[in-house]
């Protein structure tokens, strides 16, 4: 009778993988690597079910600021789900320049960021990291700067993307964050 108990445990194991990974879209299938680990984030099991507020950031900018209102922002509203995620890159004047530890460090001890932070890549172009280049496709706006955001609804059907002068508290992305958050 165990064993039978065991296989059909090691049926339901093998059968619930591939059942979360189709449920969660084919945006969030896939792995990141972590700005603070040197291990990699699975996307779906992280994220699936979660708004997601998706942000490419940079340490010198104009609109580095935003860093404090996008925690503020996480802090207020990760409780109800939503999850805000940073994307540092340097492709914007070279604004991001630093090593890892060096933008997680400058996160950490200037803002206080405790939202999940990807390790550094590329948003636009050709070279642009796959998330991002399926994110430009779904809303056909490219990031033309640092902190462009897209937010996405829970079962990754909606995704819209707002520009870098949209601040984290802007009446407009907060009305829809809280339509997701529904």
């Amino acid at each position: 009778m165990s064993i039978r108990l065991s296989l059909l445990a090691l049926l339901l194991a093998a059968l619930s993988g591939p059942v979360l990974a189709a449920d969660c879209g084919p945006l969030l299938q896939g792995e990141l690597p972590r700005l603070r680990a040197k291990d990699s984030i699975d996307l779906c099991q992280q994220f699936a079910g979660k708004p997601l507020l998706v942000v490419n950031t940079a340490s010198y900018c104009g609109f580095t600021k935003q860093y404090d209102g996008l925690e503020k922002l996480y802090s207020r509203l990760k409780d109800r789900g939503l999850v805000v995620i940073g994307f540092p890159t340097n492709d914007f004047g070279e604004q991001e320049p630093g090593s890892s530890k060096e933008i997680a460090d400058f996160c950490r001890l200037t803002y206080g960021v405790e939202f999940p932070m990807m390790g550094k890549t590329v948003v636009k172009g050709k070279d642009a990291n796959p998330f991002y280049l399926q994110l430009a496709q779904l809303t056909g706006s490219q990031p033309k700067w640092n902190f462009h955001k897209y937010l996405i609804n829970r079962d990754t059907r909606q995704v819209l993307a707002f520009g870098s002068s949209t601040t984290p508290d802007d009446p407009a992305l907060i009305k829809k964050i809280d339509e997701f958050l529904k």
